[in-house]
């Protein structure tokens, strides 16, 4: 897996090592094939990412974080208009 934001095999969020899935930052289309190309996954554990209360999928606070995270880091080697011709959004 390619990603911005991670070079070891952890949960980003809780950092286990066990249970880990792939995520898609931007997810539907064309948030999932935008996310493939430009490294914008991360993996997490089963917990941090389909079980609610804290999941990903169930918690947009987790869910914004991320996209946050990843918006930074995409604009310390990128503009700011670069990331929004490709997302369309501001999370800073």
């Amino acid at each position: 897996m390619k990603s911005i934001l991670q070079t070891e095999k952890e949960c980003y969020l809780c950092q286990s090592k066990v249970w880990l899935e792939e995520h898609h930052i931007f997810p539907g289309n064309p948030g999932r094939k935008i996310s493939e190309r430009n490294g914008f996954k991360v993996y997490l554990c089963h917990y941090c990412h389909n079980e609610p209360p804290f999941g990903v999928h169930f918690n947009r606070e987790n869910m914004d974080k991320l996209k946050a995270d990843c918006q930074r880091k995409y604009e310390e080697t990128h503009s700011h208009n670069e990331f929004m011709k490709l997302i369309g959004r501001n999370y800073l």
